[in-house]
């Protein structure tokens, strides 16, 4: 590795472990409150970023939304961002004091139905909110939860991050984990969360309508939640009023079975891909639009 990276890298490393000291050191208002102004401030001197909000935004509502609207999205979930980060940082302090009693969840009577079933749940949520105190607040719940997700750049980044999940009793399975593992810890009945709605060819995917686009999609979650019996649970965790939390569950989704095992993946990646957009379209401002959702090109639906 060249020096230069080397260097770079160990700044972004002491620039986190710093930045997690002083987020669990001062108190939540400000913390949050900083956190929304760094995010804020990276936002307006990152033009490429906010070019591809507005591009995406353009793609997915086209001029339903002026130029400034679409602007305001983008720095909205700037804030957002930079403010659950500030959260999430405070997780191995303050997780259970002054964290989780400010959630209110809607629809939990779905998840708990589908746990009862005893083969698992797949989780099926995105980037949107705080997914990671969303992992963090079903555990708390007596629940052994794990999430997938992909190795970190830098090593030292990587044990920070597991460190912080661990603090709050979260798994992490990494993609390159071997299926068995993920088979065997819903067969155990246990939960997995999974976030849809990225464009990755680091996992197997199939093009599915989102936003009235075809969208390149993971359906590894819904190969494994088929051979499992697992229940497949679209949930989300977004900010609201007074940098409180709110988690959103909707119904189990399900398919008929007997049919083509290849069309059954499809139709579950689908529905659970409707209802997370469902969640979306309601808080615009919170949805990751910098991501290349379509970087994979194919002909759009009609």
């Amino acid at each position: 590795m060249k020096l230069r990276k080397k260097i770079k890298r160990y700044l972004v490393f002491r620039l986190a472990t710093g930045l997690r000291w002083f987020f669990s050191t001062v108190p939540r208002i400000l913390a949050v409150y900083i956190g929304g102004w760094i995010a804020l401030a990276a936002w307006q001197l990152s033009p490429k970023e906010r070019y591809k909000a507005h591009r995406h935004l353009t793609l997915v509502y086209g001029e339903r939304y002026t130029r400034r609207q679409k602007a305001a999205i983008g720095r909205s979930f700037a804030v957002n961002e930079g403010r659950n980060l500030a959260d999430v940082l405070r997780f191995k302090k303050h997780f259970s004091s002054e964290i989780k009693p400010l959630v209110s969840v809607e629809g939990w009577e779905h998840f708990e139905a589908a746990a009862r079933l005893g083969k698992g749940v797949v989780g099926i949520t995105g980037h949107i909110g705080n997914f990671e105190l969303l992992a963090a607040w079903v555990a708390s719940q007596g629940y052994r939860a794990a999430a997938i997700g992909r190795e970190l750049y830098d090593s030292r980044l990587d044990r920070l991050l597991l460190e912080n999940r661990e603090a709050v009793g979260i798994t992490t399975i990494a993609t390159t984990d071997s299926p068995k593992r993920m088979i065997k810890w819903l067969r155990d009945g246990n939960i997995l969360g999974v976030l849809i709605d990225t464009d990755s060819h680091r996992i197997k995917g199939e093009f599915i309508p989102a936003f009235g686009r075809w969208s390149y999609t993971p359906v590894g979650q819904s190969i494994l939640g088929l051979k499992t019996g697992a229940a497949f649970v679209p949930i989300a965790c977004v900010r609201s009023g007074g940098n409180r939390y709110r988690i959103i569950v909707r119904p189990a989704v399900t398919v008929e079975p007997g049919g083509d095992f290849d069309t059954e993946v499809r139709q579950i990646t689908l529905k659970c891909t409707k209802a997370l957009e469902s969640i979306i379209s309601d808080h615009k401002d919170q949805w990751i639009w910098i991501h290349n959702r379509w970087r994979t090109r194919k002909n759009n639906p009609a």
